[in-house]
């Protein structure tokens, strides 16, 4: 038998926070309501599902101001990474992410070494493009440069 209940939350293979869906009777009420990923259709499970909507609209609106702010902050910033190098401009080693959100941070901005969006690891001397993803909607460029120590 299938029971109607209300998602409150997105639920993988099954839909997003406010459709009504039809599931078993067991799923529901072993595993999506205990959860609180849903509950059964009635006027106060939409009232409390509206109300969670505004919630995590404007937690998402912040996140995306805050995240917006930053990406002004490292338009600002200069990275430069000084590593050891061996003969021919070879570096030892390489540079990544994290010695890319270490500079960052060194320069008075925060993030993530995650948000650091690098196809591979740096291997060379140069000026570099990196993309760096502060939020779905907000991303921005740095120019990293890697010189000689």
């Amino acid at each position: 038998m299938a029971t109607e209940v209300l998602l409150m939350d997105d639920v993988n293979d099954l839909g997003t926070a406010g459709d009504v869906v039809r599931v078993a009777d067991g799923y529901a009420r072993n595993f999506l309501i205990p959860q609180k990923l849903a509950e059964p259709v009635t006027k106060a499970a939409r009232a409390r599902l509206a109300k969670l909507q505004e919630a995590r609209e404007a937690r998402r609106a912040a996140e995306r101001n805050a995240a917006a702010e930053v990406a002004n902050r490292l338009a600002a910033v200069r990275c430069t990474i000084a590593v050891k190098t061996g003969e021919d401009g070879k570096l030892y080693g390489s540079v990544t992410a994290s010695d890319i959100a270490e500079a960052v941070l060194a320069e008075g901005v925060e993030i993530d070494k995650h948000s650091i969006a690098l196809e591979g690891a740096i291997k060379e001397l140069g000026v570099f493009d990196v993309t760096v993803k502060l939020h779905p909607d907000v991303q921005t460029g740095l120019k990293v440069w890697v010189v000689e120590e």
